[in-house]
């Protein structure tokens, strides 16, 4: 039985990577819709990037009705709000949880983003029922699924870890994250035995220093992370929008091999993946 299901809507890190060369992998940005058995619709969406376009095709011709969950504000994970067709029309509603930070109100947050003159609209432009929630992390419930973040290293403003549990099967997402600015006590309590585990993977071993100047993870740390935390699974998420499909299948290779007991693989734009628990 289908408990948890993932459709990758978009895989890619830091911009939107179009060509001949991106086309197996996908190009959008950051952008993963959460459903709880088959054939159901998505009420659940982590980030907003390009990929977020693709959602409105999953819904068979109905409007948005749930939630979206945004680990931070960077370009290439709200990008895709304004061009949601399923969530802009009058009778969607959306909740969107941003990290709240400076004090400012969760609209006023997308403001940063979403106003003149960096765009023609404001949040207020968005049709249909919009909330804007500036969420501390904290557990709640969000349309069914049990949630809570905590902070993790990245630059330019908070970025959140998400944890989403549901009847007994769990995933955590870090698409932007610098293990090696520091991994906490309350991110490894967050991660600690997840079913799947998806993580930025935007470098290799040899680009640390710009990766980490970035605010991104390598392939190795991802994999080590997830070996120390528990994780029964590692999907690699956020690919550098200049890794070809030829580059990334190489690392799908040698990464397979990294941690003998550990699958891992990489995630592809399109994929619909099925989340067990452990023990199944």
């Amino acid at each position: 039985m289908v408990v948890v299901r993932l459709h990758l809507l978009g895989v890619r890190g830091s911009t939107a990577a179009p060509g001949a060369s991106f086309v197996r992998y996908g190009g959008h940005t950051s952008c993963i819709a959460v459903t709880h058995q088959a054939g159901s619709v998505p009420t659940l969406v982590l980030d907003a990037g390009t990929g977020l376009r693709s959602l409105t095709d999953r819904l068979h011709g109905r409007a948005y009705e749930g939630a979206v969950l945004l680990s931070h504000l960077h370009w290439d994970h709200v990008q895709g709000l304004p061009f949601f067709a399923g969530g802009d029309r009058d009778d969607a509603r959306v909740d969107l949880y941003l990290p709240a930070q400076g004090g400012a109100s969760g609209r006023d947050l997308l403001a940063q983003t979403l106003s003149p003159p960096a765009f023609p609209i404001t949040p207020e432009g968005l049709r249909g029922a919009w909330g804007f929630h500036a969420w501390d992390g904290s557990a709640r419930d969000i349309e069914t699924f049990a949630v809570r973040a905590v902070n993790v290293s990245h630059k330019g403003g908070r970025t959140f870890a998400h944890r989403v549990e549901r009847d007994g099967v769990s995933l955590a997402y870090l698409p932007d994250h610098a293990p090696a600015g520091g991994v906490s006590s309350a991110l490894l309590d967050l991660l600690s035995g997840v079913d799947l585990l998806v993580h930025d993977a935007q470098d290799l071993d040899g680009e640390r220093p710009v990766g980490f100047e970035n605010g991104h993870a390598t392939v190795q740390e991802a994999v080590a992370l997830a070996v120390e935390c528990g994780a029964s699974a590692l999907l690699l998420f956020h690919h550098s929008p200049s890794r070809t499909d030829d580059a990334l299948d190489e690392i799908g290779t040698w990464a397979a091999g990294l941690a003998p007991g550990l699958p891992v693989t990489l995630a592809r734009e399109g994929d619909v993946l099925d989340v067990h628990p452990a023990q199944v």
